[in-house]
């Protein structure tokens, strides 16, 4: 052990960042969370708390997906653990999903996926377009088939923000929102400090999860630059009222359409509808073309959903890698630690992101849970 004193700095405050910094600071480190703008407001806040590894699942992706389960399993007890420390509520939420065909199109991509899912020896069954209305009744008639994942659940990501927020505090850490990191100082192959502005704050260790932002920090030699790009996604909220509401969060993807929506029903009463996926840079405007295709989806699926009131619309910037999979661990500039790149996943991958990489900082070892995924994969010699 590294020492139970270590003084960390994380560049960035959203829920990856804000994650680590509550179980370093729980454990006895001095830890600096710097955020550019507003804690936990960015990519996390714009998300829909889908914890999906089942319904997310692509064949190719087999460590994703295990990374992915495994931070499932220890969700009950982070939550469990989150709530018990800040007396708040995060929305933990376990009733599942139905991934729905509206047409015969749609049906044979459920039917690819679902022999997909089977081949991974996952928990997944085949239901008809009957069996799923009988679970969710508000679901089209034009149903034809559906796959149900009782395994994946949802959290109200913005409940769960703000309960890092109090939890991280609580713990002793510092929160400097509003405070953007210029450069990470490096010297003689050493991560030895960031600076703000002109001022330079030395610490043992520097962790770097600043989301989309990541390769923005100077310092960093090119190599070591971790290659993260912003990937739009533009969202709503709908208004659930009597006699119009789900339980389950509904995956409708489209064949026809090319597009992937889902309905996601929170305790509030809020349907959470996204998302798309656009290849914009930073561009976080909202577009007709974008809203609509959204409702276009979600109604073809829940057509009751045609007369509910829109709460609110948003666009958020996932932080995508190069092969869309995190960027977790060491780095060949000693002391600093990469926590970046978690693209559509960020939400389910908290948990185990934050007790790998403290694991990591306090004891020098982590888990072959995220051997897979260290920067080093993207260099060349």
């Amino acid at each position: 052990m590294r020492g139970s004193k270590e003084s960390v700095v994380i560049i960035g405050g959203g829920i990856i960042g804000l994650g680590i910094g509550w179980q370093l600071a729980k454990s006895g480190c001095e830890v600096t969370i710097y955020e550019r703008d507003r804690a936990g407001r960015a990519a996390s806040w714009a998300a829909a708390g889908m914890l999906a590894p089942i319904a997310e699942v692509h064949f190719e992706e087999r460590e994703l997906l295990e990374l992915g389960s495994a931070s499932l399993r220890l969700y009950p007890e982070w939550v469990r653990e989150l709530e018990s420390d800040t007396q708040m509520s995060v929305g933990f939420r376990q009733e599942g999903t139905l991934i729905v065909g509206v047409d015969r199109d749609d049906a044979g991509l459920l039917q690819h996926f679902f022999d997909s899912q089977r081949l991974l020896g996952l928990n997944a069954e085949w239901l008809t377009g009957a069996e799923a209305r009988d679970i969710e009744p508000l679901l089209s008639p034009q149903i034809t088939a559906a796959i149900s994942c009782e395994d994946d659940h949802q959290v109200d990501n913005r409940l769960m923000v703000s309960a890092l927020m109090t939890a991280f505090r609580i713990a002793g850490g510092t929160l400097s929102e509003g405070t953007p990191v210029s450069k990470i100082e490096v010297q003689n192959g050493k991560a030895r400090g960031v600076r703000i502005k002109d001022r330079l704050h030395e610490a043992d260790v520097i962790v770097l999860a600043a989301g989309c932002w990541s390769a923005d920090i100077e310092g960093l030699p090119d190599p070591i630059a971790p290659p993260v790009r912003p990937v739009k996604g533009q969202m709503m909220a709908l208004q659930m009222e009597a006699g119009i509401t789900t339980q389950k969060v509904i995956r409708t993807p489209r064949a026809k359409y090319n597009t992937n929506a889902y309905l996601v029903p929170k305790a509030n009463g809020r349907l959470i509808v996204g998302a798309t996926s656009e290849e914009m840079g930073f561009d976080t405007r909202l577009t007709a073309g974008g809203l609509f295709e959204l409702l276009r989806s979600a109604w073809e699926a829940v057509p009751g959903i045609y007369d509910l009131p829109v709460l609110e619309t948003w666009a958020g910037l996932r932080p995508g890698s190069r092969d869309n999979a995190p960027i977790l661990g060491k780095t060949s500039v000693e002391n600093l630690i990469m926590a970046t790149g978690h693209y559509r996943n960020g939400i389910l991958l908290t948990p185990v992101t934050a007790r790998e990489i403290s694991s990591l900082i306090l004891t020098g070892v982590s888990t072959q849970a995220i051997a897979p995924f260290p920067l080093s994969r993207f260099q060349i010699g």
